[in-house]
């Protein structure tokens, strides 16, 4: 077995939108997942579907309506041939990278030449902990941090490394306006798709609507407004609605092949896959989860942070992205460049095979070579992955 270049082929994704009232509210995720399998596959003129290895779809809540084995459920109803197998992967807000990292590893040593990786989540469908939490009575009686909020580990970094609410709201008007500019320069719209969906409103009537773009993003948003937001998680606190990612439905999914199976479709790849490494943390501090994340792939690969022309770190909440940009000295030109999660959202397993597409098209608009993937994980961890322009 050899170490063979991993391409990643195409990318789509749904438009991101809100949990509960947004227009994908009413949408199942395998649903949402088959759209965008479907999706991938057509951006690849020539590739027989009969030659797909494996299917793996990252899921943060994978019960219910995304449970089942949701990846095996999605490629079917996408119409992929029976004998294409379906994985569910679940490492919370990193998972529709791990996905990527497992099927393109798998390409590297010779096991598959074709995969789709992705995720798929709605927020709506399954709470956040799913529908019976159920903690461990030794775990809570000996280090209950782990099953510490979301919301109070940002408070908890906001606090312990002086993150001040003003930098926040900041940071998070910055990823309204480049996500807004985004959509109105057109760059959003190559890689999401229509959905045609049916949507119900409260008092139960349906309607058929077509979804196709993001719902967070606000051109208006003011520091003003941001400003006047009330804590949600400590009265004393910083952490607002405004200045974290908020609660969303979507799906997302690439292509990856061997570089040999490109060439032979002649296929003009997006990049290549290069590497991906997680990192544990403090369970109260997730957040900083990208800092050793990415110092552990930068030392695995050779390179610096001077190296890197792109970052994508997952906007979960202001104070977090904040700290880890400050603490590894990103140039602020290179994060995030057409806003981030709090703006367009935050579906758990998706947001890293957004990402990861994300940044391929950027790279291409922008001539970059090297950009970096990377997010905090609740429990007490971060991901990071190397991608290279093509």
């Amino acid at each position: 077995m050899s170490n063979r270049e991993v391409v990643i082929a195409s990318y789509a994704r749904t438009p991101f939108t809100r949990a509960y009232k947004g227009q994908l509210k009413d949408t199942r995720p395998d649903t949402m997942a088959a759209l965008v399998i479907r999706a991938a596959l057509e951006r690849v003129p020539g590739l027989d579907p009969n030659e797909i290895d494996d299917i793996a779809l990252g899921c943060a809540m994978p019960e219910a309506e995304q449970g089942m084995n949701v990846a095996r459920i999605a490629g079917l109803l996408a119409g992929l041939p029976e004998t294409v197998s379906g994985l569910t992967v679940n490492r919370f807000c990193s998972s529709g990278v791990q996905t990527i990292s497992q099927m393109s590893e798998r390409i590297m040593v010779g096991a598959i030449d074709v995969a789709i990786a992705g995720g798929t989540e709605s927020m709506s469908m399954i709470p956040m902990g799913g529908n019976k939490v159920s903690a461990n009575p030794q775990a809570m009686a000996e280090m209950p941090e782990i099953y510490c909020p979301m919301g109070t580990t940002a408070e908890n970094v906001a606090r312990e490394f002086s993150v001040a609410r003003e930098d926040q709201d900041a940071f998070a008007l910055s990823s309204h306006l480049k996500a807004s500019a985004a959509w109105e320069r057109g760059f959003f719209k190559g890689e999401v798709i229509d959905v045609n969906t049916t949507w119900v409103n409260d008092v139960g009537v349906r309607k058929e609507i077509v979804a196709n773009r993001d719902e967070g993003p606000r051109p208006d948003s003011s520091i003003e407004a941001l400003a006047r937001l009330r804590p949600v998680f400590n009265p004393k606190g910083s952490i607002t609605a405004g200045n974290a990612s908020p609660l969303t439905d979507g799906a997302a999914a690439v292509v990856l092949l061997s570089a040999d199976k490109a060439k032979e479709l002649g296929v003009q790849p997006m990049g290549y896959y290069r590497a991906f490494q997680v990192a544990g943390v403090r369970p109260d501090i997730m957040g900083i989860g990208p800092v050793p994340a990415i110092r552990k792939l930068l030392a695995k690969t050779g390179l610096t942070i001077a190296d890197i022309d792109l970052f994508e770190i997952n906007e979960a909440f202001a104070s977090q992205s904040l700290y880890c940009a400050r603490e590894l000295g990103i140039d602020p030109a290179k994060l995030n460049v057409n806003g981030g999660a709090i703006a367009l959202g935050h579906p758990l397993g998706v947001s890293g095979t957004r990402m990861a597409g994300t940044l391929l098209r950027q790279l291409k608009e922008s001539g970059g070579r090297y950009g970096i993937v990377s997010m905090c994980i609740g429990g007490g961890m971060g991901a990071a992955a190397l991608f290279e322009r093509a």
